[in-house]
């Protein structure tokens, strides 16, 4: 779930997390070391790093004022979700998990329209721009897909290039690759990778202010339906 109006303030966010607590918990995967955490309203962070050190320093770094403590028993539930379908699924449909993210209005929608592509298939950044209503604003679809802070529950791994290429992905092109290795049987079309490029600037994050006194039921991002 994703509550506008308790959620992470935009302000909060902005100030390393103040006067939030987040509790962690880790745990090995065919991805490496996964990890997923939460706030007292939701999932608000999932990780994959090559050792738990790495991802706990990204956490850390994420919202460095906020007050981090590892909790394995508070994280299992959405933990094991989320460890449950990368070994044992390859890209199907991932359980719903509670979210609390923040985003600016535009990433919202681009997270939206990710969160809407069919299991097993992909979308081109330009059909992502397209379908938001903003067909030029292809770099800035690729901007806020890299701004996923929930990897797999907001799908960033279904976005390709023009080309079918895989562009570059926030936790490594190797962890993409072995979701993609589906898509071949489902669409029959080879899965193209190639060497991530320069990395572009990612705008901070904050949360769309809502103009009303709570959050809308058909919000896509109240829930992850991957």
């Amino acid at each position: 779930m994703v509550n506008d109006q308790l959620g992470m303030t935009p302000s909060a966010f902005r100030s390393g997390g103040a006067g939030e607590e987040i509790r962690y918990g880790t745990a090995t995967t065919r991805l490496g070391v996964l990890l997923v955490a939460r706030t007292s309203r939701g999932v608000c962070a999932i990780e994959f790093g090559d050792d738990a050190a790495a991802v706990r320093t990204r956490l850390a770094d994420r919202f460095s004022r906020a007050g981090i403590i590892e909790d394995q028993r508070t994280a299992d539930a959405a933990l094991q979700i989320v460890a449950r379908y990368i070994d044992e699924a390859n890209d199907v449909r991932l359980p719903r998990l509670p979210l609390d993210i923040v985003g600016t209005a535009f990433q919202r929608r681009v997270w939206e329209a990710l969160m809407k592509i069919p299991v097993g298939e992909t979308s081109t950044y330009a059909e992502l721009a397209t379908k938001i209503g903003h067909p030029r604003a292809v770099r800035a679809v690729a901007a806020a897909c890299a701004a996923n802070p929930v990897a797999v529950a907001v799908p960033c791994h279904r976005a390709v290039r023009s080309d079918g290429a895989l562009g570059g992905y926030r936790w490594g092109l190797a962890r993409n690759a072995i979701f993609s290795s589906a898509r071949p049987l489902l669409r029959g079309a080879a899965v193209k990778t190639r060497p991530p490029g320069r990395r572009c600037a990612v705008p901070g994050l904050f949360r769309r202010e809502s103009k009303t006194s709570s959050g809308s039921a058909s919000d896509p991002l109240r829930s992850s339906h991957d």
